[in-house]
């Protein structure tokens, strides 16, 4: 029985439309230029809708009325929170709060009717399925909007999803399908398939997606979820991908079948023939098909598609959801600083400025400069967060040799993006490790997380400067750190500049922190992020 709280209808509620042809002339007339406003209306009014007593399936007429104006006003408000650095600023969170309510408010309103259906209503008799699939449906779509926004989502949603899916399968409906003219890439659907989607969305290590791995996700999921079908009991095959377990009276998404103790209110995913389309797309395209052709997708490559498709099947097949590099708890403070302009003032001990030019000097006055710039490095730390370029404290929660995970202690601070570069020194370090985000959510808390990858190799600070004639950018110099070779992992010295700033062949020119100078041509760009490019690069 479904038990989900609901409050009672008001007599004083007062929507402006009280039955499904209200609904149609209300939204003929709503204006949708002003999409703020539109958002509003539309969150006060089915508020408004799902307190009044009416009918059930005079509700439920209304509620698909509104369900395609619904959907085009949240996935447009949305496009506000496209790239957003976490946490989210003030307004920005009072779009996100209001997306996710709006997608309660849906909820509700099909709960409403699900509610008068369990009362007997004969003229919802019929409807069951698609009442249980709406509900999870728009349940499915709150926890998501919580996903590629980077926000961690209160257990109550688990609770909801949960309880609604066990209501599906206690009236026998979970395997229905219901029609959904709205849906992009299955006009049919059940509840079960849209249970199975966000169990899986949840398991894919969301916070380390990008926006646009999410949107391909959730491509994929809407074809492939009907191909894992969802048990009491399970049996393993030595070599098949283990089932998945999910707890239906819990707070909490999947786990690995080992890790939990079997109970009636236990189901369990069966993975072999997710696992089995995962490897076959992946053949597809390593022997030559398109991503259109292999029915995945337009816009990405062939190279992007298949690294996805591994990451998915080592997330939902590979035993325990194992990591290629396996990471150590450990509990210890770390420094950590971002943006190029403070983690070069920090790792050079002062604030970049521009050099004088042709600067020489002998080996003994170099040698006076360094002693006095060790010296003075304690006092230039504590000068550089009164001129604005401010270390935060941040716990290191485990690390590898790969990366790190890390949370900040404090609920203020900057800012951080995907693939952002960030400089960080471990209270028992003594240097900076230059690293970039891998992800970055804000849990319950408030608290930021993020993940990190490193970079390879000491990081030096340095200024760089293009040389040469007909130069398409200024020949100013301009901080830049100089990533040292390690032999053990075969990675050759590289250069991490503005983004950008890269053009094969481009002589430039790299001033040392000692005075000493270097000229070198960029040879390659092997990665960058949001503010910066590594690249390689060969002697003159």
């Amino acid at each position: 029985m479904l038990t989900l709280p609901l409050e009672p209808t008001d007599d004083r509620a007062n929507p402006v439309f009280k039955d499904a042809a209200g609904c149609a002339q209300w939204l003929g007339q709503l204006q949708l230029t002003n999409l703020q406003l539109a958002h509003s209306l539309l969150l006060t009014q089915i508020n408004e809708l799902n307190r009044y007593p009416m009918r059930g399936l005079e509700r439920l007429n209304a509620l698909e009325l509104l369900r395609e104006t619904v959907g085009y006003v949240q996935d447009d408000y949305a496009k506000k929170l496209i790239a957003r650095p976490l946490p989210l600023n003030e307004s920005e969170l009072m779009v996100f709060v209001a997306i996710v309510q709006l997608w309660q408010a849906m909820v509700l309103g099909y709960q409403r009717c699900l509610q008068a259906y369990m009362a007997g209503d004969k003229q919802l008799g019929k409807h069951g399925a698609l009442l249980c699939q709406r509900c999870l449906l728009y349940s499915g779509l709150e926890i998501f909007e919580h996903l590629r926004t980077g926000y961690e989502f209160e257990p109550k949603l688990w609770h909801q999803l949960h309880e609604l899916y066990a209501f599906a399968e206690e009236q026998g409906l979970q395997q229905a399908d219901v029609d959904d003219p709205l849906s992009a890439t299955q006009s049919r659907g059940s509840c079960r398939s849209i249970y199975v989607k966000t169990l899986l969305a949840c398991y894919a290590r969301p916070a380390e997606l990008t926006r646009s791995q999410l949107q391909l996700l959730d491509r994929w999921l809407a074809q492939w979820s009907n191909t894992v079908t969802v048990e009491h009991s399970y049996t393993v095959s030595k070599g098949d991908a283990p089932p998945l377990a999910v707890d239906l009276s819990s707070t909490r998404g999947l786990q690995p079948v080992k890790q939990v103790a079997h109970s009636s209110s236990m189901r369990y995913l069966a993975m072999v023939p997710l696992s089995k389309l995962l490897r076959v797309k992946t053949i597809l395209l390593q022997q030559g098909q398109t991503p259109r052709q292999a029915n995945l997708c337009d816009h990405s490559s062939s190279h992007d598609c298949i690294e996805f498709l591994s990451l998915l099947h080592q997330c939902w097949c590979d035993d325990l959801n194992i990591r290629h590099t396996e990471r150590r708890p450990v509990a210890k403070q770390t420094q950590l600083c971002y943006k190029p302009e403070s983690i070069y003032a920090h790792l050079s001990g002062k604030p970049f400025k521009q050099p004088a030019r042709d600067i020489a000097r002998d080996s003994a006055s170099l040698h006076r400069a360094e002693a006095f710039d060790k010296a003075l490095q304690d006092a230039q730390n504590k000068e550089l967060l009164e001129m604005g370029y401010p270390l935060e404290t941040w716990q290191l929660d485990n690390e590898s040799v790969m990366g790190a995970r890390l949370t900040r202690q404090d609920t203020f601070g900057g800012r951080l993006n995907y693939n952002q570069l960030v400089g960080l020194r471990p209270s028992d370090a003594d240097i900076f490790i230059l690293g970039v985000t891998a992800w970055a959510n804000v849990s319950r808390a408030g608290q930021l997380q993020i993940g990190v990858r490193y970079l390879p190799g000491v990081a030096k600070a340095v200024s760089i400067r293009a040389t040469g004639v007909n130069l398409s950018v200024s020949d100013r110099y301009l901080p830049a750190f100089l990533l040292q070779a390690v032999a053990a992992l075969n990675s050759p010295a590289s250069l991490i500049i503005p983004r950008d700033y890269f053009q094969a062949g481009r002589v430039i020119a790299i001033l040392h922190q000692s005075g000493e100078a270097e000229n070198v041509k960029m040879v390659l760009s092997v990665g960058r992020g949001v503010d910066y490019e590594r690249v390689s690069f060969a002697p003159v």
